[in-house]
């Protein structure tokens, strides 16, 4: 009998129910008690009837196990239920859950009211300022009508079930948390370089389940192939019935012919290789970076003689049976020959017992919502009829003494000092409203004097950042102020930059957005920089610890078609015009500018703050359509051009003879898209003059000083 505070994972397969009841004593999970009670026929055999059977069952096992008191945790097959794996792009923790309700709109074909659905964030994902990088989401979903099937057996058994997982996923967590802890309790996950794949093979009575995972990523297909068909084939071949054919592939070895029985055999062997490798060929050409190292085998149809074997020569693979589990204590249970020589099949019911444990990688459930919201309301109700009872005792006992105290009491007796009390109460109201209002109104002059009196230079600083930002941005310099066609200038020969997004993000500290990632990307981009444009970078740039104090981090989204690699180019193209030109410009472009007077001012990016530019990411150029300016629909050229859209000759000849020109509707360029970010410290106008003052004085002194040294000299 199982002790308390523990849980079932129960597992109702094809042809018996598995149950395990597990415990946790400090970190270690200790399997108590399980169960598993094998049908008097399978369920799929066309004169069972599975409902019966599976009562019959859960009526044992309530039985044997004292009602099943603890909590429960259960499966459903792979094929019932929808398992979807995938990227969302870089977003705040907090838009997960819209992103991923978008999601189950595009990756459930039915209705969101008519499934039950469930998501999670896979482990591995970096999280970095409050938003999630490099993650994976799973969502995971069950028409509702068939929840409410697999829940039935349980609730006519009076069992009440807290968690429903798939297979699949339980399967799962029972390989993460008992082969793979270490790596994802260490590791840190790397999209890149990701860790060795293990291929997870549940061979089922009439389905199998195939999952291939490192620890953080996982991937699974339902296979309509299982146990099953070998006897299927053994009564065919053989004309057995379906009981003597079940009997024989058990006991293969001990046929009268067991070479005849495993040639019977051989095609549905066949059939499970070549199901497992267009599996993994699939999944393959999915992650060229996966490294495929193992074949893990569940399910009691491994124990049929010579198929770990035959699976591990026709996959070249290293098979090994899922036959002991290396991180569950409790020897009670694991030495008794039932569980010894079911092990295998015990993998499921070894993950739902983690996850109700609270250590499964994956916790979510397919439990009906009305449902928990039921159990929840029934769980509260004994509290809420207590404290409703605590209420009225503690109203009633205050009103007792409420109206034993005013009992007591006088009216006439104190009528007169509380009626003085109430209305200084009231003139000390009054006034002290017409204080709030005339501080306020105080408060507000005060605040337009400021205004008005001071210098209001900060209402323009924004217009000079932006003014400055323009100047600095490269374009194309057009001597007669018109832009030539693409035919007289190409638009891969300009050095145009576009603009199309500019954001804009204040710190309190710079040093919380000067990150070791940003870092070392910014000095990266500078070192190329300075190696593009042949430049030497001062000494103290290696130290550099990055900016610090308040201020303001400027975000550009912008691309250019400065990406021909004609030897014309010397290497500018790409992201080194980013560097020619932008980076460049926002380290030494002077800005001018013009104040309210009129007058021309010159200032340094320096000057203006600017400082840190970064050209964020390093792409390779996509080459893709623009519409083309030329291209005129009415013309005879495009009206002579072919009906099934393809483009026709440069030269076409007309009606009369004529050469046309034919110009295409669009213009197939290389596009380079890049975001550029610079650090901006607010420095108004006023100081800017002042600063280049002093600066414009030391620099007059300090020549005045070499001067008189040179005619002392000279004397």
């Amino acid at each position: 009998m199982a002790g308390s505070a523990g849980i079932w994972g129960i597992e109702i397969g094809q042809s018996a129910l598995k149950a395990l009841h597990c415990i946790k004593k400090g970190d270690e999970v200790i399997a108590d008690a399980f169960d598993f009670i094998e049908y008097p026929k399978i369920l799929s055999q066309p004169d069972a009837n599975p409902d019966e059977l599976i009562a019959e069952a859960l009526t044992q096992l309530m039985e044997r196990n004292d009602a099943i008191r603890d909590r429960v945790c259960i499966s459903v097959p792979g094929q019932s239920g929808l398992a979807k794996f995938f990227k969302p792009p870089p977003v705040d923790l907090k838009k997960i859950a819209d992103i991923v309700r978008y999601e189950a709109k595009q990756q459930i074909p039915f209705e969101l009211s008519d499934v039950i659905w469930d998501y999670q964030m896979m482990p591995g994902a970096m999280l970095q300022e409050g938003y999630a990088l490099e993650s994976e989401v799973g969502l995971f979903a069950m028409k509702r009508e068939q929840a409410y099937r697999q829940l039935a057996p349980f609730d006519e058994a009076d069992i009440e079930v807290d968690i429903v997982q798939l297979a699949p996923i339980a399967l799962y967590n029972a390989i993460a948390y008992d082969r793979m802890n270490e790596r994802i309790d260490n590791e840190e996950f790397d999209a890149d370089n990701p860790p060795t794949s293990t291929v997870v093979l549940s061979i089922g009575t009439d389905s199998s389940d195939l999952i291939i995972t490192n620890g953080f990523r996982i991937w699974q297909r339902s296979m309509p192939i299982g146990g099953n068909h070998f006897t299927r084939q053994l009564t065919k071949d053989l004309k057995l019935t379906f009981a003597k054919a079940e009997h024989l592939k058990r006991n293969a070895r001990e046929a009268v012919d067991p070479k005849l029985v495993f040639q019977t055999m051989r095609p549905v062997f066949n059939d499970l290789v070549t199901e497992v490798q267009r599996s993994i060929g699939f999944f393959r050409s999915m992650d060229k970076k996966a490294e495929i190292t193992e074949l893990l085998v569940t399910g009691n149809t491994v124990k049929m003689p010579g198929l770990a074997a035959y699976l591990g020569k026709n996959l070249g693979y290293e098979v090994h049976v899922m036959d002991r589990f290396n991180r569950l204590g409790g020897e009670d249970v694991l030495s008794i020959p039932t569980f010894r020589d079911n092990a295998p099949t015990f993998a499921v019911c070894y993950g739902l017992c983690l996850q109700g444990l609270g250590i499964g990688q994956v916790h979510t459930s397919l439990v009906p919502r009305e449902i928990m919201t039921q159990r929840m309301i029934r769980a509260k109700k004994p509290w809420a009829l207590l404290g409703i009872s605590a209420l009225m005792l503690g109203a009633t006992v205050q009103y007792a003494l409420t109206q034993r105290s005013w009992a007591t009491t006088h009216e006439d007796l104190w009528k007169g000092a509380a009626t003085a009390v109430s209305q200084m109460s009231t003139y000390s109201s009054e006034e002290k409203s017409k204080d709030s209002t005339l501080e306020s109104r105080l408060l507000f002059l005060n605040s337009l004097g400021d205004e008005v009196s001071g210098n209001a230079e900060d209402r323009l600083i924004w217009l000079e950042v932006i003014k400055a930002v323009n100047a600095l941005i490269p374009r194309q310099d057009y001597p007669d102020g018109e832009i030539p066609s693409p035919t007289e200038l190409p638009l891969e020969d300009r050095i145009d930059i576009h603009v199309t997004e500019i954001d804009t993000k204040r710190f309190e500290d710079l040093a919380t957005w000067y990150t070791p990632i940003v870092d070392q990307r910014y000095k990266e981009e500078m070192r190329n920089w300075a190696r593009t444009m042949k430049r030497t970078l001062p000494d103290e740039f290696a130290t550099d610890t990055g900016p610090t104090g308040p201020g303001w981090v400027i975000q550009l989204r912008a691309y250019h078609y400065y990406n021909s690699t004609a030897l014309d180019r010397k290497g500018f193209e790409g992201t080194n015009h980013v560097r020619k030109y932008m980076t460049t410009n926002f380290l030494e472009k002077p800005i001018t500018l013009v104040n309210a007077a009129g007058e021309k001012m010159t200032f340094t990016p320096q000057e203006m703050g600017f400082s840190y530019p970064l050209q964020l990411d390093e792409k390779e150029p996509v080459e893709t359509l623009v519409p083309n300016p030329d291209y005129d629909p009415t013309s005879p050229a495009a009206m002579l051009a072919p009906a099934n859209g393809q483009a026709p000759p440069k030269e076409i000849i007309g009606p009369d003879g004529e050469k046309i020109v034919y110009v295409p509707p669009n213009l197939r360029v290389k596009r380079l898209d890049f975001t550029f970010q610079f650090v901006w410290t607010p420095t108004p106008l006023s100081e800017r003059i002042k600063k280049k003052l002093e600066a414009e004085e030391a620099a007059a002194a300090e020549e005045a000083a070499a001067t008189e040294g040179t005619d002392v000299a000279m004397n």
